[in-house]
């Protein structure tokens, strides 16, 4: 299936390949390059190539292909293990990761690396996603449930189902938050004029995210926001609605923004029920040094 994009006054001059993996959810620009190499990406109906600069009202078109079946290799890749026993393992996960192995993600993912450090891992979601409960996106750094075997894996969704896991991140956003705490209960879906990307629609799931304040900067506010639901990109799309999208975000940001390999979000506390032993569990994780030399760097400025 053909999926199509027109290119706005803020895509002039960018490379169509850059354009296409900042639009395209999980695609890597290498992987985009291949694409346009076998011509099954076109602008104005014609064939070009990686480096061609994207002006206002072009029309780009792009083929999908097929995704070819995915072989799991374990890799010896350093993980931050948190927590870990017979049924559940907690990781911090550093931003830059990706989650699951997907087209254009082959290897280098959290799941690779689980394979490695242990082959006990529940087969819920199927071989290409085991273990996997629960998402962080890419750029996104901090703590991930994983489950080890079937039954921890049905009632970790189960609780999440429920609501009554405890998901804190901490992220920088746009402009001064007048209030100090608040909630944002808007649905969220596919965003009808632009299918790479989420958006407050009416006929979205529900989604609710709580925030507080924690410290203002000049054209910047340090927040905690709190999880009610799990949807895709919720935190990043709820900020957006609100006109404080986050600092770095290149899907749903401003193009000026902090100098940032990603949005400035980190999944800072997670806190659930031990699926054997119903036991409270809580864990909380600093942000990665980037993050608080970010932080710093505002304080430094104000």
């Amino acid at each position: 299936m053909n999926e199509q994009y027109q290119a706005k006054d803020t895509d002039q001059s960018k490379r169509v390949d850059k354009l296409l993996a900042d639009i395209i959810e999980d695609a890597s620009r290498s992987q985009v390059q291949g694409w346009l190499k076998e011509n099954l990406v076109l602008v104005n109906d014609e064939v070009v190539k990686s480096n061609y600069k994207i002006q206002e009202g072009d029309t780009v078109t792009w083929t999908i292909p097929e995704p070819k079946p995915l072989e799991l290799k374990a890799e010896n890749i350093e993980l931050d293990v948190v927590y870990e026993d017979r049924d559940v393992i907690v990781v911090n996960k550093p931003s830059g990761m990706v989650v699951h192995p997907a087209a254009g993600h082959e290897n280098g993912t959290l799941v690779n690396a689980l394979l490695y450090h242990c082959n006990d891992l529940s087969g819920i979601n199927g071989v290409e996603r085991p273990g996997i409960v629960h998402r962080i996106d890419k750029d996104t750094s901090g703590l991930l449930m994983v489950a080890k075997n079937d039954r921890a894996h049905e009632s970790l969704v189960a609780q999440l189902m429920e609501k009554s896991v405890e998901r804190k991140y901490i992220a920088v956003v746009h402009g001064s938050i007048a209030h100090e705490y608040g909630t944002i209960d808007a649905p969220i879906g596919r965003d009808t004029k632009d299918r790479q990307r989420m958006a407050v629609v009416d006929e979205g799931r529900d989604a609710v995210t709580h925030f507080r304040v924690l410290e203002h900067f000049p054209e910047f506010t340090l927040v905690e926001c709190t999880l009610e639901t799990g949807r895709t990109h919720q935190i990043r799309v709820h900020m957006r609605y609100i006109n404080h999208p986050l600092a770095g975000d290149p899907k749903y940001g401003p193009r000026k923004t902090l100098d940032l390999n990603g949005q400035a979000l980190h999944a800072k506390s997670l806190g659930f029920e031990h699926p054997a032993t119903g036991k409270w569990l809580k864990f909380e994780v600093e942000p990665p040094e980037d993050f608080t030399e970010m932080i710093q760097y505002l304080k430094n400025r104000s």
